[in-house]
């Protein structure tokens, strides 16, 4: 006859960074939760996406920076690269957090389930290992796939990023099909371990990002001897190299296509609640991450851009606490997004100078500590309301820049102006001075950089 179904206050689908940090949430308020994960828990995220990747691009910036750092003084000869002992430890810090999450989860008495999940009805999930959930609430956090290009299928010879970022070996060269976060950031990276990279850009580098950052980026991108095919197509493709639209062929002994992500919905029986998806096929969502259905939420990338690790967990919370019955909605003013290249870029709010807002650039190259360790290239950009100084975004181009972002987001979140930047006391000597000397720019007073006598 089966086994009764098990009645949970929550059930939550997907066990990514948006899915877990829900759980646990959830379970601090009291609730009964169950997690269902099919892979491992983390998600993508931290197995196959944002931290094995920036794991490959630290090992990739030591082994760079030991041949490259003749400037200090140093000189390192026949510096060798073990490609599997690089994956060993790539591996290693993935399997340690997903052991931290695990551990979490039962510290909080978050029940979670290694199985497949599809809905029944708008109250009944149906798991592949035969079990069965009720819930009062439910949340879809399953996130994104990578897009397959037509006639370039993921094979063993056409890799998408996950596969890139599991590799043992150092191609001794790669095509990456696409120019965006994603093609720059595992471009660079093998670049700097020693493979013959190519781009090839549907139109340009980073096309939707600020002209003056990208230049920053392909400078270096140049240095490194990566070359970009701009406004090019791939048509075919053979055991070496890529041929584009164009006739042109392109080294390849590994092949990624990284044209972008699509939500990931398979099978999970949409079709038996009153959950809708929009014409691109993500989840509709009202502010407090309630579907259309009023039993079950969703977050992260399974509901729409930006599809970003971080504005998943801070989702994760939202819909938590709305699931337990507390007041709350996702009201975030902005969601900070970085590139981890070479240097990094990071923005937060918006740069664009239209009527009522200037926009004032302070470059790195005047900040002590940029100097001092041989990171000039960069700046801080900051757009702000004329009148007010109201902040109103930021763009950081410079090494650490992921972490200077914070203090713009926090900023612009708390209504802060330029005088605000200013005035606070930044420690020197370091990188996020570039943010407090482009206030004081922005107010008519800057101190390390000349821009000109006042008028």
């Amino acid at each position: 006859m089966g086994s009764l179904p098990e009645e949970v206050d929550l059930a939550i689908v997907g066990g990514g960074v948006g899915g877990y940090v829900a759980a646990i949430r959830a379970a601090e308020r009291g609730m009964s939760v169950a997690l269902v994960e099919k892979h491992k828990l983390g998600g993508h995220c931290l197995n196959y996406a944002c931290i094995p990747s920036k794991s490959l691009i630290h090992i990739s910036d030591i082994f760079y920076s030991s041949q490259h750092s003749q400037q200090f003084g140093i000189s390192a000869e026949k510096v060798s690269i073990d490609a599997k002992k690089m994956l060993e430890w790539r591996l290693g810090v993935s399997k340690k957090l997903e052991e931290g999450v695990a551990f979490l989860c039962k510290s909080n008495d978050v029940e979670v389930y290694n199985a497949e999940a599809t809905f029944l009805s708008s109250n009944t999930l149906q798991l592949s290992g035969g079990e069965s959930l009720d819930f009062k609430k439910a949340i879809i956090a399953t996130g994104s796939e990578p897009i397959e290009l037509k006639g370039f299928g993921f094979s063993d010879r056409i890799m998408d990023y996950k596969a890139a970022l599991l590799m043992d070996r150092i191609p001794r060269s790669m095509a990456i099909i696409g120019a965006g976060y994603v093609a720059v950031e595992i471009g660079m990276l093998y670049a700097k371990l020693g493979s013959k990279v190519s781009l090839i850009a549907r139109s340009d580098v980073l096309s939707r990002f600020d002209a003056d950052a990208v230049s920053i980026i392909k400078k270096k991108m140049e240095e490194l001897r990566i070359e970009i095919y701009k406004d090019a197509q791939p048509a075919s493709y053979d055991s070496s190299s890529l041929t584009l639209i164009d006739k042109r062929k392109v080294d390849a002994e590994a092949i990624v296509a990284a044209v972008g992500l699509r939500p990931y919905t398979k099978n999970l029986g949409i079709e038996n609640t009153k959950v809708q998806l929009d014409e691109k096929g993500f989840i509709r969502v009202d502010d407090q991450l309630y579907t259309t259905d009023r039993n079950i939420l969703a977050v992260g990338d399974v509901i729409g851009e930006p599809m970003l690790a971080h504005k998943a967990i801070r989702q994760g919370i939202v819909a938590a606490d709305v699931a337990s019955g507390i007041k709350a909605g996702f009201d975030n003013k902005v969601i900070p997004s970085v590139i981890f290249s070479d240097p990094e870029i990071a923005v937060a709010g918006s740069i664009e100078e239209k009527e009522g807002i200037e926009v004032t650039k302070f470059p790195m190259s005047a900040i002590g500590r940029a100097v001092a360790v041989g990171a000039t290239n960069g700046f801080v950009k900051i757009a702000y309301e004329k009148g007010t100084g109201l902040l109103k975004g930021a763009e950081i181009v410079s090494r650490e820049a992921s972490s200077m972002i914070s203090e713009i987001s926090l900023a612009i979140e708390m209504g802060a102006t330029i005088d605000d930047i200013a005035m606070t006391i930044h420690p020197h000597p370091t990188f996020s001075e570039g943010v407090q000397e482009a206030a004081e720019a922005a107010l008519g007073f800057p101190v390390h950089f000349f821009y000109g006598k006042r008028k």
